[in-house]
C-alpha cells in the first residue's frame, strides 16, 4: 500500500513538471513571436529608400527628398508638370487684338488651323502618356487637364474660323450662354453696332481707364473698317471671353501646392529675392 502511494505521488510530480515545462515553452514562443514582430515593424519603418528630386518654381531652386518605394522621379516630374508647367493657357493660337492681326489671320487661316491641329495632337499625346504619382488627387488633375485641353482646342479652332465667317458660331456646341454675341455677329449692321456698344460699355466699367475704352470705340465706329473692328471685339472680348469661362481647368491653388509638397519628406529651397 505504501509503495502504491509513493508511486502515485511520483507520477503526479512528473505530470506537474511536464505541464510547467510546456507552459514555459508556450510563454517563450509567445515572447519570441512578439519580439520578431517588433523587429519586423522596426525594419519596415526604416526601409525608406531616399531619393532626391530637383525642381524649380518662380523664384526658387528646390531639392525634394522622397521615398523611392512610393514614387519614381518620372512620376514626380509628371506631377510637377501638372502643378507648374500646365498652370495657364495650353495652346498658342494668334492673339488678335489689332485690325492688322485680324487681317493676317483671315489671310492665313488654313495654315494657322493646321498648326493648331498639330500642336493640339502633340500636347494631347504628351498629356495622355504623362506618368503621374498614383494618388487619386493627381490622377484627377490629369483627367481635368486633358478635358480642358480638348475644350480649349475646340474654342480656339472655332474662334479662328469666326474671324472670317461668324456664322460658324451658330452651329457651335460651345457655351450657349454666349448667344447674345452670336446673334449680334449674324445680324444686320444696326444690331451689330448696338451689341458692340454694350460690350464696350461693359469693358469700360472693368477698366482703370474707362474713357479710353469708349474713345477708342467712337474712333472705330467712325472708321471705314468699323464692321471689322466690331467683329474683332465681339469675337475676342465678347464670345471668346464668355466661352473661355466655361472651360473647366484644375485649380492651381493652395491645395495643389500642399498636395505637391506632401509628396516629399522634406524640401530644401534656394530662393532669390522677389
Amino acid at each position: 500500500m505504501k509503495i502504491w502511494i509513493l508511486s502515485t505521488v511520483f507520477i503526479l510530480f512528473l505530470s506537474c513538471k511536464k505541464e510547467t515545462e510546456i507552459n514555459k515553452s508556450s510563454q517563450n514562443n509567445s515572447v519570441s513571436a512578439a519580439e520578431n514582430s517588433k523587429k519586423d515593424t522596426l525594419t519596415t519603418k526604416h526601409q525608406i529608400k531616399e531619393g532626391i528630386f530637383n525642381f524649380a518654381t518662380d523664384l526658387c531652386d528646390n531639392k525634394g527628398y522622397f521615398d523611392e518605394n512610393k514614387y519614381t522621379k518620372e512620376e514626380l516630374e509628371g506631377a510637377h508638370k501638372l502643378y507648374y508647367d500646365l498652370s495657364g493657357i495650353l495652346l498658342e493660337p494668334p492673339h488678335v487684338f489689332r485690325l492688322e492681326t485680324l487681317q493676317e489671320v483671315r489671310k492665313n487661316q488654313d495654315k494657322i488651323l493646321e498648326k493648331l491641329d498639330k500642336e493640339f495632337t502633340e500636347k494631347k499625346i504628351s498629356l495622355e502618356n504623362l506618368k503621374v504619382v498614383n494618388i487619386p488627387y493627381w490622377q484627377n488633375v490629369k483627367k481635368q487637364e486633358h478635358k480642358a485641353l480638348i475644350q480649349e482646342y475646340e474654342l480656339e479652332k472655332t474662334q479662328i474660323k469666326a474671324y472670317s465667317d461668324p456664322s460658324v458660331l451658330l452651329n457651335s456646341s460651345i457655351s450657349k450662354k454666349c448667344d447674345r454675341f452670336v446673334k449680334a455677329l449674324n445680324s444686320n449692321d444696326s444690331q451689330l453696332t448696338e451689341e458692340w456698344r454694350k460690350l464696350r460699355e461693359e469693358m469700360s466699367k472693368r477698366n482703370s481707364d474707362p474713357k479710353r475704352i469708349m474713345d477708342e470705340f467712337e474712333n472705330h465706329l467712325n472708321s471705314p473698317d468699323k464692321k471689322d473692328y466690331a467683329i474683332l471685339d465681339l469675337v475676342v472680348f465678347g464670345w471668346g471671353n464668355c466661352a473661355n469661362e466655361d472651360i473647366i481647368r484644375p485649380q492651381h491653388d493652395e491645395k495643389m501646392n500642399k498636395e505637391f509638397n506632401a509628396l516629399f519628406m522634406k524640401i530644401d529651397s534656394d530662393c532669390d529675392e522677389p
